[in-house]
């Protein structure tokens, strides 16, 4: 794709790490409104999202954060707006949500509907530019997308188009292929894949997955999708991914260890780091992390959540950071919340303070653990 080169530009991920999506403030949603409903125009929409964003960059390297977000300001979704953006890609309204604990999302997903490739006008990319001359260069402006595992949920691949579900991940490793040196040309340097599929590959049963493959089948496509997509990547381009079990208006879709996938995705994955949800028992204890080689990736602990405003104990973190650190060496580990506070624009439940609060604590406590983040 590129020249190798020396990784000299960043450590990340970070000793304080965030995820990336931030609540959307009350004027964007009005302004969300507006625009849908005829009121003002979609020049005047990105005006609104520019200024915010602004805000929002400011904000974090207030508080001390070395990699910093958009906060995900310009989407509805955290994934399905990358997605369908996607040649051979598009969004439609499905006859129901997806189903969390306690309730169904709105209704809109995406679908195969013809050859896939990544499209060299994909809208994220002058995104991006407009971010970074924001951070300009106070921070490592962080870019987040969905991982290219995302494409094969249940229902999405299209059987006319790809018959043969191996032709169908090779299109989708060339595409993403493609979307990673575009990101890197735009300035890209720190990018995350958000990853729900792999978190839910350690459900009990799979049925939100294709059918006719077994769970071994399924997790050994998934790595080699993404090793595939990070063959020959820049070598000062750094790739974390981040695995998460739902984040919709504080609630979850499902619950698991990761035991499963940790023999081969925690062993084998090409990534940077892994950012892990650890914050509460549904991801089970810290063995799996035995899988991850010692000098590998790093290893971002989702201890703080992101779902409610209660700050948790200080302590009570630096003891689970210790527990971890049996499995993988505490020079390895790094401390996040578990996702981000806003995979949708509706956000989780809690205030633009707590929020704030939050990620301070985040890095605070990094800094009493680490000496530095």
């Amino acid at each position: 794709m590129t020249t190798k080169t020396v990784k000299t530009f960043t450590k990340a991920p970070f000793k304080a790490d965030q995820v990336g999506s931030l609540l959307r403030p009350q004027r964007l949603h009005d302004a969300r409104k507006q625009f849908k409903e005829g009121f003002i125009t979609a020049s005047e929409l990105c005006e609104v999202e520019t200024e915010e964003i602004r805000r929002i960059v400011n904000k974090q390297v207030e508080i001390g954060l070395k990699a910093v977000t958009d906060g995900e300001f310009r989407r509805s979704w955290w994934h399905i707006d990358f997605l369908e953006h996607l040649n051979g890609i598009e969004g439609y309204v499905p006859e129901s949500g997806f189903v969390f604990k306690g309730e169904e999302t709105d209704r809109y997903n995406i679908r195969n509907n013809g050859k896939i490739s990544f499209s060299p006008e994909h809208p994220f990319l002058n995104d991006f530019k407009e971010f970074k001359e924001i951070v300009n260069g106070r921070a490592v402006a962080k870019q987040t997308i969905p991982s290219p595992n995302q494409l094969f949920h249940k229902g999405i691949r299209n059987l006319d188009i790809y018959p043969d579900i191996e032709e169908y991940a090779n299109d989708v490793i060339k595409a993403y292929r493609d979307a990673l040196q575009a990101f890197y040309n735009a300035g890209v340097r720190y990018l995350q894949l958000d990853d729900v599929y792999i978190a839910g590959l350690n459900t009990e049963d799979l049925l939100a997955f294709e059918g006719d493959y077994d769970r071994e089948y399924l997790i050994d496509l998934a790595l080699r999708v993404v090793n595939g997509v990070l063959e020959n990547k820049p070598d000062d381009l750094y790739v974390t991914t981040h695995l998460c079990r739902g984040n919709y208006r504080s609630k979850w879709a499902f619950e698991g260890s990761y035991a499963h996938i940790a023999p081969t995705l925690f062993a084998k994955e090409n990534v940077d780091g892994f950012f892990l949800e650890y914050d509460d028992n549904r991801s089970g204890d810290f063995k799996p992390l035995s899988h991850i080689p010692n000098d590998g990736p790093q290893v971002v602990l989702g201890l703080v959540t992101s779902k409610f405003g209660e700050l948790e104990d200080k302590e009570a973190i630096k003891t689970r950071v210790q527990e971890a650190s049996e499995y993988v060496p505490l020079e390895q580990l790094c401390l996040s919340t578990q996702c981000g506070f806003a995979s949708t624009h509706h956000g989780n439940i809690l205030t633009e303070e707590e929020q704030w609060q939050k990620l301070k604590f985040i890095v605070e406590t990094a800094k009493e653990i680490w000496g530095e983040i």
